[in-house]
């Protein structure tokens, strides 16, 4: 994700916040700013909400609100009184460290972040109006990380609502040991200098240069999903069917990895290319009121239908639910190919006429045969498509190091779903970014190459996954 484009996400949260606190559901409730020392005594600044009215025996049941990267506590104040919970909830939502109001560095949910976490949890549940066993969580991107990895951590959350995030933070910025340059340029971009821990910029720099060994260690602190194997805690996962920056599989290995209760809600809202809020959003928060109402609310009439929900990208009113994970099927296509270039150049290969309604749905696979030569380091593939209106889709991305000789290669591309209707052409590009595809296209930067460098490629083909039904039209 391109730093523009973190700003517009930021920008349609910011508008999300405004638009929601005049025409949310306003529920009765009392609001205070408050002080939360974390164990290295960093200020965390944060708005507590509490229902009116004398708390009932065990105190409020309560939900801690986590806002995404660059953001801060108002905007999920905002999503907590679009979803109406403030009169029976206690509501509490916080700067992250390094944002806000916040004191502290920015570790992207690093060790710090998570002792942040466990601060806040454990300053709400000692108070003696709300409950000590029924706080759950809600996090978007940044915060879900947050949310994800404090799971893992060991926080004793009654339910967690967790939004476009990751369960995999090298999966999600190395994919195939290629960073996505572009997204962390983006994230990072959107930030102010001063106010990120000085290892991050280390790793960040280390990612451009394709120095993978000290990104490792790094990644894996801020990874939870090892340890969500078999976990009890409910869990419902909104994540985008269109988000470049934490693909679909974040939710999926997540939904196939715990034990406990979970729903799973793909939704046109993520990071680019989609946009921060969708027409499906108010839906999505509706059934996260629902989820808190039963699992942290204590609720048990609530009940809730097949779990696993897709939004059809022509929103009208609701999703298309499955029992479980939907069936996929999978079409290989070859092309031919023998092109040699330099880093300017690029191999584009455009395939037949799609003669059916397609929904792409994972990570399409592209291998190539190529001779890297001259210092030629890294290979990029995007596929793309035009539909018969003329309109252009990029659906997925993908990077592989590269090295000296002939080689096959096979790069998975972003896991993400995108319908195409029949007649759609689709564009396998090769090059040595994604801005080969469109200059537009930032998901990986054109770092430079030594003049020397070429690449010969010479034959390749196309895996292509996607619903056996498709839900759009």
């Amino acid at each position: 994700m391109t730093a523009p484009a973190v700003r517009v996400l930021l920008f349609l949260l910011a508008a999300l916040a405004a638009a929601l606190v005049a025409s949310g559901p306003a529920g009765a409730f009392s609001k205070q700013d408050v002080t939360i020392t974390s164990a290295d005594g960093t200020a965390l600044a944060a708005t507590l909400t509490l229902p009116d009215g004398a708390a009932p025996a065990g105190g409020w049941p309560a939900v801690i609100f986590m806002h995404g990267l660059g953001g801060n506590r108002s905007s999920t104040l905002a999503v907590a009184q679009q979803m109406g919970i403030g009169d029976r909830f206690a509501v509490l939502a916080y700067d992250a460290r390094g944002h806000g109001q916040s004191g502290g560095l920015i570790g992207i949910d690093g060790p710090k972040e998570i002792a942040d976490v466990k601060a806040v949890f454990a300053w709400l549940r000692a108070r003696p109006d709300v409950s000590d066993t029924r706080i759950g969580g809600w996090g978007v991107s940044y915060g879900g990380g947050a949310a994800w990895n404090s799971l893992a951590a060991g926080v004793p959350w009654a339910a967690l609502e967790i939004s476009m995030s990751w369960v995999d933070l090298r999966d999600a910025l190395l994919p195939q040991g290629l960073a996505k340059t572009g997204v962390i340029a983006g994230f990072l971009g959107s930030l102010d200098p001063k106010r990120i821990d000085p290892e991050v910029l280390a790793i960040r720099d280390a990612a451009y240069a394709g120095t993978i060994a000290p990104v490792l260690p790094f990644a894996a602190a801020r990874t939870s999903l090892p340890a969500l194997k078999g976990v009890k805690t409910p869990v419902f996962m909104m994540q985008g069917r269109r988000d470049f920056a934490f693909g679909m599989e974040h939710a999926l290995n997540a939904y196939r990895a715990l034990g406990g209760p979970k729903q799973l809600w793909f939704g046109l809202s993520g990071h680019a290319p989609s946009p921060g809020v969708a027409a499906d959003t108010p839906a999505m928060l509706a059934e996260g009121a629902r989820w808190f109402d039963r699992y942290v609310g204590g609720k048990t009439a609530v009940t809730f239908g097949k779990p696993v929900a897709i939004s059809p990208e022509s929103w009208k009113g609701q999703p298309v639910r499955f029992s479980g994970l939907p069936k996929l099927v999978t079409t290989k296509t070859t092309f031919a190919a023998k092109s040699a270039f330099g880093q300017s150049g690029k191999l584009q290969r455009t395939l037949p006429r799609l003669t059916r309604p397609t929904e792409v749905f994972g990570s399409p696979i592209v291998q190539v045969s190529a001779n890297a030569a001259g210092g030629w380091s890294r290979i990029v593939a995007v596929l793309s498509a035009r539909t018969p209106a003329g309109k252009e889709i990029v659906v997925a991305g993908g990077g592989v190091p590269a090295k000296a000789g002939k080689r096959t290669y096979r790069i998975v591309l972003s896991n993400q779903a995108t319908f195409l209707p029949t007649g759609s052409k689709l564009t396998v590009t090769i090059g040595s970014s994604s801005l080969a595809q469109n200059p537009g296209n930032l998901l990986y930067l054109d770092l430079p190459f030594p003049s020397t460098a070429r690449l010969t490629v010479s034959g390749g083909s196309l895996r292509l996954p996607q619903l056996a039904t498709p839900v759009s039209r």
